[in-house]
Order: C-alpha cells, then sequence, then structure tokens
C-alpha cells in the first residue's frame, strides 16, 4: 500500500505543483483499496474536505491507472473514534455553495504569522491580525488594515484565513478581492442568480475583502457590499477589510460604508524603518540558508540593502532574491560589489531625489496653471493654493532649508515658505480632496 501510493504521490505532484501538493496531498495517507473504494486518512476534517472538492478527480485518476480499478474515495480523519467514520464515499468533489470554489481567491503557502517579520511600523496591525485568527468573542469589527504598497496587508490577510483554518477547521472564511466581489455580483445580476450570491456571501463564518476601494464608485456593488457587511455584523460574523488609504479617505466611497468602516479598529501599517528592514532582510536569508547551506554573504550586505532600499518590501525581497539567485547560479559569495553591481538599476531608482523644479513643474501641470505663475507674485486663490502646495511639497520631499526654497519660489522669505507648509498642514486634515491631490502628485513624483 505504501509503495502504491508513493508512485501516486509522485504523479500527484506532477499535476498539483509543487506548493498545492505540499500544502493538501502531502499530509494524507492511503489506508486500504477495497471494493473499488481507496480509503485515505487525513490529519483534519478541514484538509479532508478541501482535497475532496479540490483533488478527488485527479486522486482517483492516478490510483485508478496504478492500483486498479478504483471509482470511489473514503476520506477518514486521524481524530475519529475508534470506529473510524469515514466521510460519504464519491466520485465527484462534495457540493458546496454555488460559485464559492470559483470566488474564494487563493492563499499563500508564504503568508503566515510565523513568517511575518514584526516592527514598530506594523506591531498594532499584526497583535489586532492575531487577535482576530485566534477566534473567540468578536472584540472589534470590521477590522480595517491600510497602507501603502509592499507594507505587509495582504500577507497578514492570509495569515489570518489560514491561523482560522487550522484552529477552526469547520470555520467557512471567505476571502477574496473587492473585484472578485464586483464581478461576481455583476454575474449573478446577469445571470439573474442575486439570491444565491446573497446566500453564499451572508453564511460565511469570516468575510475578508481586499483592496475594497476598488468598489468606490460602482453604485449596485456598494449597495450589496453594505447590505452584506451589516448582516453579518448583525450575525456576529467577522470582517476583515484592506485598502490602500484610511477609509475616510476613499473617494467615491458612499458615506454609510465609510461609517461603517470606521466603526470597528482601523489600522495603518506604516512605511518601514530601518530595523524592520534589516529584520526583513535576516529572516529571507535564513529561509534561504536552509535550502543552500553552502550560502555565503559577506558582513555589511545587509545593513547596506536595509539603508539604501527603502521604498517597500516587495522591491527589497525582490532584489535580495536576485542576489540569492545570482549567488547559486555562480557559486559565488555575496560581496557588496557584488551586490552594487547585481542591483545597480534598484539602486539607483531609490537614489533617485525629487527636485523643487521638477514639483513646481508637476503642480503646474495637475492644476493646469503656468509655472510662471506659481513663482510670480499673482495671490488669487487660483495660484496661491497651488503654489502652498509645491511649497509643503518642497519641504516635505527634499532637503532643501526653507530660506532655500524660497528663493526658489521668486525669492520669497522663509517665513512665506513657512506659512504656506503651515497652512497646508492644516487643510490636510479638513480638506479631503486637497489630500487626495497631495497623495497623488507624491506618488507621480516619487514614481
Amino acid at each position: 500500500m505504501d509503495r502504491l501510493w508513493g508512485q501516486a504521490r509522485e504523479e500527484l505532484q506532477k499535476i498539483v505543483g509543487a506548493d498545492s501538493f505540499s500544502t493538501w496531498i502531502e499530509p494524507l495517507r492511503l489506508t486500504g483499496v477495497e471494493d473499488g473504494t481507496a480509503t485515505i486518512a487525513c490529519p483534519t476534517r478541514f484538509l479532508s474536505d478541501w482535497v475532496s472538492r479540490h483533488y478527488s478527480d485527479d486522486i482517483l485518476k492516478v490510483l485508478d491507472r496504478m492500483g486498479g480499478p478504483v471509482q470511489r474515495l473514503s476520506f477518514q480523519t486521524r481524530s475519529q473514534t475508534a470506529r473510524q467514520a469515514a466521510a460519504p464515499a464519491v466520485k465527484r468533489p462534495a457540493p458546496r455553495p454555488a460559485g464559492e470554489e470559483e470566488l474564494a481567491a487563493p492563499l499563500d503557502s508564504r503568508f503566515t504569522f510565523e513568517n511575518f517579520v514584526v516592527g514598530k511600523p506594523n506591531e498594532l496591525a499584526h497583535a489586532a491580525a492575531r487577535r482576530v485568527a485566534e477566534g473567540g468573542p468578536v472584540t472589534f469589527n470590521p477590522l480595517f488594515l491600510y497602507g501603502g504598497v509592499g507594507l505587509g496587508k495582504t500577507h497578514l490577510m492570509h495569515a489570518i484565513a489560514r491561523e482560522i483554518q487550522v484552529r477552526q477547521p469547520e470555520a467557512r472564511v471567505l476571502y477574496l478581492s473587492a473585484e472578485q466581489f464586483m464581478y461576481r455580483f455583476v454575474q449573478a445580476l446577469r445571470d439573474r442568480t442575486v439570491m444565491d450570491f446573497k446566500e453564499l456571501f451572508r453564511t460565511v463564518s469570516v468575510l475578508m475583502v481586499d483592496d475594497v476601494q476598488f468598489i468606490a464608485g460602482k453604485d449596485s456593488t456598494q449597495e450589496e457590499f453594505f447590505h452584506t457587511f451589516n448582516t453579518l455584523v448583525d450575525q456576529g460574523k467577522q470582517i476583515v477589510i484592506s485598502a490602500d488609504r484610511a477609509p475616510g479617505e476613499i473617494k467615491d466611497m458612499e458615506e454609510r460604508i465609510k461609517s461603517r468602516l470606521q466603526c470597528g479598529l482601523v489600522v495603518d501599517l506604516h512605511p518601514t524603518d530601518y530595523e524592520l528592514r534589516l529584520g526583513i532582510l535576516q529572516s529571507k536569508t535564513d529561509s534561504f540558508r536552509a535550502q543552500y547551506p553552502g550560502l555565503q554573504i559577506a558582513p555589511g550586505v545587509l545593513e547596506f540593502l536595509a539603508h539604501r532600499i527603502t521604498s517597500n518590501v516587495r522591491v527589497l525581497e525582490g532584489a535580495l532574491q536576485r542576489l540569492f539567485a545570482f549567488a547559486s547560479l555562480m557559486g559565488r559569495e555575496i560581496t557588496l560589489d557584488m551586490t552594487q553591481e547585481c542591483l545597480a538599476d534598484i539602486l539607483r531608482a531609490n537614489d533617485r531625489k525629487v527636485s523643487i523644479e521638477e514639483i513646481q513643474r508637476k503642480v503646474a501641470e495637475h492644476y493646469n496653471i503656468r509655472l510662471a505663475d506659481m513663482i510670480g507674485p499673482k495671490r488669487v486663490r487660483t495660484v496661491a493654493r497651488p503654489r502652498q502646495i509645491a511649497m509643503y511639497l518642497s519641504k516635505q520631499m527634499t532637503s532643501r532649508s526653507l530660506p532655500e526654497i524660497g528663493r526658489r519660489f521668486g525669492g520669497r522669505d522663509h517665513t512665506t515658505i513657512m506659512h504656506g507648509v503651515r497652512k497646508i498642514e492644516e487643510l490636510r486634515g479638513s480638506d479631503r480632496s486637497l489630500a487626495e491631490d497631495i497623495d497623488l502628485l507624491r506618488r507621480l513624483l516619487e514614481a
């Protein structure tokens, strides 16, 4: 039996891929084949249900080809009592609510709490995610995670979903993007299956929606999301949401949805600091060394990368991965010289400095005013406000002093620059449109 299952496992790994195999097939054991029924032992009920739904056909085909006529599978959990009551024998995956199989986004096996590096910028988000994943009474609902690209939102979302599945195998966790939510809702409208759609979403134990800003401006989708949100909260079901900005800053999102999203715990994942970046690099290096024990990294390389690559974690991890690949292919030690040579393009991009002149041009283009007016004496509101925004960005994004910034703005006094900066700082908190303009301009200048 072990020989048969060993051969079947090799075939299944080729069919489903290494990641899916290690997650779903490797924990299984073939315990017997009798009267055309193969009995498979699983560690948990959740695992047996998932394999039954997603991989039954593949397992049947492989066993039938290798071990004789096998028409059915019977799954048993190892934690069952002595009678080992088998799950119902199936020829096809067990039924699930209409559309759920295609709807749920796959979880990345790399994104767990164990390999999430915690530092000051993300410690609150990590603690909140852990609390939700532990289950029990809902203490804050929803949990809303927001931050820029590559700061760990998706990692935490996947980690929560996986932890809940391990702790509560019977729980129905639905993780998907806002785009998938909208697509399925539109499809339900077209196919006249809206009631099935409502039933699918409103019977889950935990609903997790990534990048919720995507549904902003889509009126019908927002309406359905609002009612789904209310129903689940009223039932005490946990909701976890992520976005690239705070609820109140999402343009074209209905006010009632913003209000609902803000009624739970809203957590900002701040940009990484040096210590967190270094911790991430050290963690990734340890993981890679486990696979390639011969890997050698000269002292100071990781510290150099943590100092120089500050844009986001994805760029940082991508740079490290490139170094690992180069070193393993060439059989060389990762030195500081090799790092600078191999990552020259990434390092140049992170060294890019924004000039005051560039800020002035970009702001003038955005507000459709002449560059000459921005640095000239005009004080009309349509020119004065963009000028103050340019002053604010010059102070935030360059290392220039206030007197030097003043000279670049037509020889203005440093107190004028200070007044403009303070004015924009005050308005950012109350003028949502202005805050969005500033964020957009900052992204354009950093691109």
